[in-house]
């Protein structure tokens, strides 16, 4: 397997400049931003993963969960898993029968379902390693050119505030993706291209066939 270690403490700046950029708007705008544990809608919401992410924290659950909590956890990443596919499924049929993409992305902005690491007391099971969407909800964000924050903030619509620029963020993290994949010699070559949900990073074996650098017999038909 490759050593992912150096992608990995790359990530972590990311994070890093993710989670200060959260600390000033929330140093900024105490009484907007109403974030504090039990609050937990950042936890319903539909958001993808970029590779460098689903790596990372595939890697920390193999690390942390083992047995019967282990398989609970994918038991639960199962469920949401297939909530999420029946989603996209229909979020696909009505962009093919004409409903615009801003239609479709509105939609499923309002679609919410359980992340499989939420636990039974309401807490997050890999905090320290969650993702970078995760890190920065519940600050203005602009995505797209448009600005976006959680229902349940203090912040008004209409109103300027500063912002944390999430496209910038996302391209981060496809770089870092990119440069991973190519680094290990790959042979999917767009691998870092693909976006999956928290559900789906648990239940991937990220093993060397998956990543692509499997040879030889291994390898089987790809070789």
């Amino acid at each position: 397997m490759p050593d992912f270690t150096p992608f990995f403490e790359k990530y972590e700046t990311v994070a890093a400049s993710a989670d200060e950029a959260f600390r000033r708007i929330r140093e900024a705008y105490p009484a907007e931003v109403v974030c504090e544990p039990g609050c937990i809608d950042c936890c319903y919401a539909l958001f993808d993963l970029t590779l460098i992410e689903a790596l990372y924290i595939n890697y920390h659950f193999n690390r942390t969960f083992a047995g019967s909590a282990r398989e609970e956890l994918l038991e639960k990443a199962n469920a949401a898993d297939r909530k999420i596919y029946k989603l996209k499924r229909d979020a696909f049929r009505k962009s093919s029968e004409g409903v615009s993409d801003e239609a479709v992305v509105e939609e499923m902005a309002k679609e919410r379902i359980r992340c499989p690491l939420l636990n039974d007391s309401d807490l997050c099971d890999l905090y320290e390693f969650r993702p970078v969407a995760c890190r920065i909800y519940g600050a203005p964000l602009a995505i797209g050119g448009q600005g976006r924050t959680c229902g349940r903030t203090g912040f008004k619509p209409g109103v300027q505030y500063s912002t944390i620029n999430m496209d910038v963020l996302h391209d981060q993290l496809l770089k870092l993706s990119a440069d991973f994949v190519q680094s290990i010699g790959s042979r999917h070559v767009k691998m870092g291209d693909v976006l999956v949900p928290v559900s789906m990073a648990l239940l991937t074996d990220y093993n060397e066939e998956y990543l692509g650098i499997a040879s030889g017999a291994d390898a089987g038909d790809n070789s």
